[in-house]
């Protein structure tokens, strides 16, 4: 029985896309599953005794069209463009 782990991702999103690094020791780069829709993202990943599985649900939509991924030494870096830029008010802080 291989063991299953949720990988660990850091989010960000700057200039129109969201920058993505995932955490994948020890899982080759022919044993990565990503998909991509306009709200989140899902990946699957095996390693020798073990797997990584986990969904995100992104807070901006996505174009799945817009995507680039490279897998380098454990970790995956994906760049994603946003839809639409996200439009927020600034906030003073007292």
């Amino acid at each position: 029985m291989k063991l299953t782990y949720i990988p660990a991702a850091y989010i960000t999103h700057s200039k129109g896309k969201y920058n993505i690094t995932i955490e994948l020791p020890g899982v080759k780069k022919e044993n990565i599953n990503l998909e991509i829709t306009e709200q989140g993202f899902c990946l699957n990943a095996k390693g020798a005794n073990f797997r990584y599985s986990g969904c995100w649900a992104l807070a901006h939509r996505v174009n799945p069209e817009d995507v680039k991924a490279k897998f380098d030494n454990g970790l995956l870096n994906i760049r994603i463009g946003l839809k639409e830029p996200p439009e927020g008010r600034k906030i003073e802080i007292r």
